[in-house]
């Protein structure tokens, strides 16, 4: 037991927040290295086009100009990779077009990088950019998935001339149509989940330099995962050996999945600090990120669901296409298929399922995994149709779902889309969202609301995601081109504090609370002795950073079986320190007992009989107190809940307010309560900001209309209700901590509940169905094209 109410369970203060709120935090802009310079991306204001030149004499004439490289210069440099291969539904593998660092010959989309300007101040490389005169043949563009697949559309890649990247299945579809032969009634719906811009708080930023005397490059940059880009970046792209190659990612300010991806940003810098001999900067502006950071979501889908005369799910079938823009991201193709199609089941006992994703290439920025990724998108076609379905059932919405759920007795759960969900009880995070958000009281709220004027709505919505994306052997199976575990070093000093390394990233998480709450915890030891260290290849063995929920759940779960190795060293030590038996040393509150004596050793003491070994089993064991731990998990865990919101529609002006949010999770063993809350208030901010506010829009001709925060809106403190929140616990059984994940539940749940209570809203003049975001200009053309009778 840690002391001090430390340990795990207990709602400790962030450690880290002193040095953000006061302005001490290090992010990649903040470092400057010696003998600097910087750089500026040109950038194409085409959809697509054809380069049929680029002149670079004027801006390498300009002041303080160092360089200038275009694609030329790169042609000879592998593009970016992708880290996931998808195979179609025929067996074949996905269409996989090269992703240049820098666009040679062709642009694929606005804000493709075109060339690069190296100068002393970054306002010198911006001037100097403007100089660049850059030819384009401009070529048809597809602004859209429709587009796209039209007959005849220009092909963004010729190796698809058809623009289709895959065909993919999943399911059995026989079974499904036999399922639905037997079917009552058929609810059909079609739906967008809308395009979204990530927006982290600190913009992309990256610099490269090169030590000619070690022959040693280092990139400072803003990711999740160093240790991946430095696979990505040495061994696919510039072809430089990993010992060669030190990638360090220091305080990040968010990232949300937008900055797990290797950027060509990334290796320009690299490459070209060699070149010029000395370190190079690049920093996003703001209007940059929105042209060259990977977007989100982005489908168009058909789904059908089958019930019988009781309203019991049949069968479920879905048929979606995929948005994956001018080029494949690092992990674009897993988020629409593995990520997705796997959790077409949710939270209900479905017999039969079967989906389809096609992924469309279309003239427009990549699409890759934003908060959620592939679950989302998963929830929002579920729990719509279940909407729907319940409405035409004239069902209470909660009493369909709770009709349909697994039950708690039939996990182990085998799905019919290959997941198996070890653990949950989806009727206690019900029930519990139905008292916290006072169900009962609900149609007083509606009559108060109406005599104002407004239309009140209730939504509800359920949802699972797999998180801790593992194990290894079966994500290589379907396709990943890396293995998904992760590593820790624990280091024990001399005087018994404890240095922690792991390949888990923090940007925004608080892992420097609550990985040392796990050591306090384990150790015994006050949570002020406990260092974490993270985001530097060079001291970390190995990692597979964060994203996907797996920071607790697979490195939390690393660092616990390095902690099991210090431990048992010590009891090897603490055993020749008494003189007794290594069996029958206990450890337990930060002391080693021998069993059923008050005699005892403290942690401490042990951790200097290892460094200074004058009484100590040298001829048995080794010095030191430095233990490493790879853990690969046996299966993803499975977090899920049920929401409840209450929106107010004023039907004059189709404004939307959020009246109110409850949120029932489970999460499993939570480590830190007031953390866990943090974290499920900023993914209901993001899930509500989707549904209501944001959408990239893209014209015709692939021009990005949303390039702005005058043009994307993004959810504020004002649009948001004080969150009610609750947790039940089933402890995730493949795992030591019993821990789930709980980073992005909000952004998976908030959408449906919150569209579903917006039609729940205009119900009364026939809206059954509404798409993202309910903006007041939507919400009101929705009421005007209701039927004059019910207006």
């Amino acid at each position: 037991m840690a002391p001090n109410d430390t340990g795990i369970g207990a709602s400790v203060r962030r450690r880290e927040d002193y040095r953000f709120l006061t302005g001490q935090g290090t992010y990649t802009d903040d470092i400057n290295r010696p003998n600097q310079t910087y750089a500026w991306i040109v950038r194409s204001p085409h959809a697509h086009a054809t380069i049929k030149s680029v002149d670079t004499k004027a801006a390498k004439a300009a002041p303080g100009v160092i360089a200038v490289y275009t694609g030329e210069d790169f042609k000879a440099i592998n593009g970016l990779p992708c880290g996931w291969l998808v195979h179609s539904r025929d067996g074949k593998p996905m269409i996989e077009p090269k992703h240049p660092i820098l666009a040679h010959g062709k642009v694929r989309h606005v804000g493709d990088p075109v060339a690069v300007v190296i100068a002393e101040t970054k306002a010198q490389a911006r001037d100097a950019a403007e100089k660049i005169a850059i030819d384009y043949a401009a070529l048809p563009a597809a602004g859209d998935m429709k587009a796209a697949l039209a007959p005849g559309a220009k092909p963004v890649h010729d190796e698809a001339p058809g623009n289709l990247c895959f065909d993919w299945e999943l399911g059995d579809k026989a079974a499904t149509d036999a399922a639905f032969s037997k079917a009552a009634r058929v609810v059909k719906l079609d739906l967008v989940n809308n395009r979204l811009v990530p927006n982290a708080m600190e913009p992309r930023a990256a610099i490269g330099e090169y030590d000619r005397a070690t022959g040693e490059h280092t990139l400072y940059t803003t990711s999740q995962n160093p240790h991946v880009i430095r696979l990505l970046m040495g061994a696919f792209v510039l072809g430089l050996p990993e010992h060669k190659l030190r990638v360090v990612a220091p305080d990040v300010g968010g990232g949300f999945g937008s900055k797990i991806y290797h950027y060509a940003e990334e290796a320009i810098v690299t490459w070209a600090s060699k070149q010029v001999g000395r370190p190079i900067k690049w920093t996003a502006e703001r209007s940059e990120s929105f042209m060259s950071d990977a977007h989100g979501r982005d489908h168009v889908t058909h789904a059908e669901l089958a019930l019988d005369k009781d309203g019991k799910f049949l069968g479920f079938k879905s048929e979606t296409l995929a948005n994956m823009g001018g080029y494949l991201s690092t992990f674009a193709p897993c988020i629409p298929t593995y990520l997705h199609g796997t959790l077409l089941a949710g939270n209900y006992a479905t017999p039969a399922i079967w989906t389809n994703v096609k992924a469309v290439f279309t003239n427009t920025v990549p699409v890759d995994a934003y908060r959620g990724a592939g679950r989302p998108e998963a929830t929002f076609i579920l729990e719509r149709i279940i909407d729907k379905a319940a409405r035409e059932l004239k069902m209470d919405p909660a009493e369909l779902r709770r009709r349909n759920y697994i039950k708690p007795e039939q996990f182990p759960y085998q799905t019919p889309v290959a997941l198996v969900y070890d653990t949950g009880n989806y009727h206690a995070t019900l029930d519990q969202v139905l008292k916290l958000s006072d169900a009962a009281g609900y149609e007083k709220r509606k009559a108060e609301s109406k005599a104002r004027g407004k239309l009140r709505g209730r939504g509800i919505a359920s949802y699972i995601e797999a998180c801790g994306i593992a194990p290894s052997n079966v994500v290589g199976s379907l396709g990943a081109r890396a293995g998904l575990y992760e590593a820790a070093n624990v280091r024990v000093n001399p005087t018994g504090n404890v240095t922690v390394f792991t390949g888990s990233h923090a940007h925004g998480q608080g892992h420097e609370t609550t990985f040392a709450q796990v050591v306090s915890t384990m150790l015994g030891i006050p949570m002020d002795q406990v260092e974490i260290s993270h985001g530097d290849t060079n001291r970390v063995p190995f990692g597979m950073g964060t994203y996907g929920s797996r920071s607790i759940a697979v490195g939390g779960t690393a660092i616990v079986k390095a902690l099991d190795k210090i431990i048992a060293k010590g009891k090897k030590i603490a055993a020749h320190l008494m003189e007794a038996a290594e069996a029958d040393i206990e450890f337990k509150d930060g002391k080693f007992t021998v069993a059923g004596t008050d005699k005892s050793t403290p942690f401490g003491a042990v951790a200097l009989a290892a460094y200074v070994p004058h009484k100590y089993p040298l001829e048995t064991l080794e010095p030191g107190l430095d233990e490493t731990a790879f853990y690969d998990p046996k299966n993803f865990t499975f977090p899920a809940g049920s929401y409840v919101c209450e929106v107010e529609v004023d039907p004059e002006t189709g404004v939307v307010e959020v009246q109110s949010f409850a949120a029932a999770d489970d999460f499993g063993r939570l480590i830190n309560p007031m953390i866990v809350e943090g974290q499920v208030h900023g993914g209901l901010g993001q899930g509500i900001g989707q549904a209501l506010l944001e959408t990239c829009v893209y014209d015709k001709d692939g021009q990005l209309q949303t390039g702005s925060y005058m043009d994307y809106t993004m959810p504020r403190a004002d649009d948001l209700p004080s969150f009610k929140v609750a947790h039940s616990v089933t402890a995730c059984t493949h795992n030591p901590l019993g821990v789930k994940g709980c980073g992005e539940a909000g952004a998976i749940g908030a959408p449906p509940t919150v569209i579903n209570a917006v039609i729940d809203a205009l119900s009364e003049y026939g809206v059954t169905h509404l798409d993202m975001p309910a903006t007041p200009h939507r919400v009101w053309q929705a009421i005007q094209a209701a039927q004059p009778a019910k207006r």
